[in-house]
């Protein structure tokens, strides 16, 4: 790091260690603010300024990201920092200027693409759009080996819907929506959006269909802010905001979260961009600042569902129960209230050990909702049934949820082995048990079902065989290694017995812990089994 002129060596020292503390504690405001005043005392060591700038977008803090990098020599920007500008100039409707940012990153360099290169022909696409001539023709010419390419028929679409050509649109919509990976539902949103403003309202209603409750709440009577894809800026957002979601399937955490920042500046309104965020800070357990990125969506928000379904989650996870309460219950009693509201209401109850009234949540969400996924709301139900000792109610509800799903592995496996743990029908549990293993082969959880069925029956060989294979898949579960422990030890292999049911005692809860810890030190007996 060169000399300052303007701080003092000690003071240099220190303000760059507060800076870099900060940035590894995952402070990046204050370390973009540090960075930054480092930058402005020696403005000729760019890594200081490129710091800030990244320090600053990953922050939130735009403000500062672009008065930061508009200092910097064009050559010397960063990715993310060439990204940010170029988001900035396409808010600020400067399409070309966008363009010089992004081209500039093909200059000296062999591969475009790892420096943002692949971009350019997007945004000259959109900017020919804006000029009111051909985008999507000029688009299709972008060539199929680039980054840019798994998202040219969804960017066309909106460029042609745009345009009011629907007809075109229309060839491409279905690809776009079969490629989506995870975004069909923001691009039903889209297409609907811009086709009912083209006034061909019976295809957009064709468009909302789906299970996501997004797909309910989107009035076309209605233009909404951030929905439809139809400028430059939109358009860019877009694209940053699928190479996000992609990205963050893997282990990368860095680049989505820039991408999803630099979308959120692009397309301010959009709330697809707030929610990634959010989902993208929680990851990195940074809880308030989710909470925080929630907050920019509003109520009449298509994707309000997943916007309080994280914020009832992170106000939890903050242990601010009330908070989460208050939330659920709010947008429970709302006049627009769906099944998935009832639902969360449930979450919030169950989280807070309410498990009489969040039974009742459960059940007013199963009685609205007349999806095939349905079952789900009394899967759910059932279990606080159980946990209240209610199970003859609760067997009730999951043979109701049968009814609807009846080859739901989670549902036959919940019922036969609730079943086993109450001497019910025997043969009857151990076939639904075999069903729901069928269904999903390999399943630990479903496999130390059966092998419980086989012990229960008195077959004890094939029972440790079973659950033996259960544990091997997964060690941690200390119900599976309880169960083992207990088969081993009534077929005369105490040693083992009791190496399993300390394998048990490593991740047991307080509950089973005592009971656990009593058959190690005397032995199975019937008060110590399991249940």
């Amino acid at each position: 790091m060169a000399a300052s002129k303007s701080l003092a060596p000690d003071t240099l020292l220190s303000t760059y260690v507060e800076a870099r503390i900060a940035d590894a504690i995952g402070d990046q405001r204050r370390a973009a603010r540090l960075f930054a005043t480092l930058a402005d005392a020696d403005p000729s060591d760019l890594t200081l300024a490129r710091r800030a700038v990244g320090a600053a977008i990953d922050g939130g803090d735009v403000t500062l990201a672009l008065a930061v990098a508009r200092k910097l020599p064009v050559d010397a920007l960063a990715l993310d920092a060439r990204l940010l500008l170029a988001a900035d100039a396409l808010r600020r409707r400067q399409s070309n200027e966008a363009i010089a940012l992004i081209e500039r990153a093909r200059s000296g360099e062999e591969n475009g693409d790892v420096n943002g290169g692949f971009l350019a022909p997007l945004l000259r696409a959109w900017a020919t759009q804006a000029a009111r001539r051909d985008g999507a023709a000029l688009l299709a010419d972008a060539g199929a080996e680039t980054l840019l390419a798994p998202f040219i028929d969804e960017q066309r679409a909106a460029m042609l819907l745009a345009s009011r050509r629907v007809d075109e649109a229309m060839l491409l919509v279905p690809k776009a929506l079969a490629a989506a990976d995870g975004r069909e539902t923001r691009l039903r949103l889209a297409y609907a959006a811009m086709l009912a403003r083209a006034d061909k309202r019976d295809a957009a209603q064709a468009l909302l269909t789906g299970s996501h409750p997004a797909l309910t709440r989107l009035d076309l009577r209605r233009p909404q802010r951030g929905i439809a894809i139809d400028t430059p800026a939109a358009g860019f957002a877009e694209l940053l905001l699928a190479l996000a979601v992609s990205l963050a399937q893997g282990s990368e955490r860095a680049l989505p979260l820039t991408l999803v920042q630099v979308a959120r500046h692009a397309a301010p309104d959009s709330s697809e961009a707030a929610i990634l965020l959010a989902l993208l800070l929680e990851r990195q357990d940074r809880e308030a600042e989710a909470l925080a990125a929630l907050e920019a969506v509003p109520a009449n928000d298509p994707f309000i569902d997943d916007a309080r379904d994280a914020s009832a989650r992170l106000l939890l996870a903050l242990k601010r129960g009330p908070e989460a309460l208050t939330l659920a219950q709010r947008a429970a009693t709302g006049r627009d209230a769906l099944a998935g509201d009832h639902g969360r209401l449930g979450n919030v109850l169950d989280a807070l050990d309410r498990h009489a009234e969040a039974a009742e949540a459960y059940a007013r969400a199963a009685a609205l909702d007349a999806s095939p996924n349905g079952w789900t709301w009394r899967l759910l139900r059932a279990a606080q049934l159980d946990d209240l000792e209610r199970w003859p109610e609760a067997r009730a509800e999951l043979t109701a949820a049968l009814a609807i799903a009846p080859e739901q592995p989670l549902l036959l496996n919940y019922l036969g082995y609730g079943s086993l743990e109450r001497g019910e029908n025997l043969e009857r549990a151990e076939a639904m048990i075999r069903r729901a293993l069928a269904l999903r082969p390999g399943n630990p959880a479903i496999t130390d079902s059966l092998g419980w069925a086989l012990y229960k029956r008195g077959r004890l060989p094939e029972a440790i065989e079973t659950l033996t294979a259960a544990a091997v898949a997964e060690p941690t579960d200390p119900e599976i290694q309880e169960h083992l422990g207990d088969a081993l030890y009534q077929a005369g292999r105490r040693t083992e017995a009791r190496f399993a049911w300390r394998a048990a005692l490593i991740t047991a809860e307080e509950a089973e812990t005592k009971r656990i810890l009593a058959k190690i030190g005397a032995g199975w007996t019937e008060a110590t089994a399991a249940p």
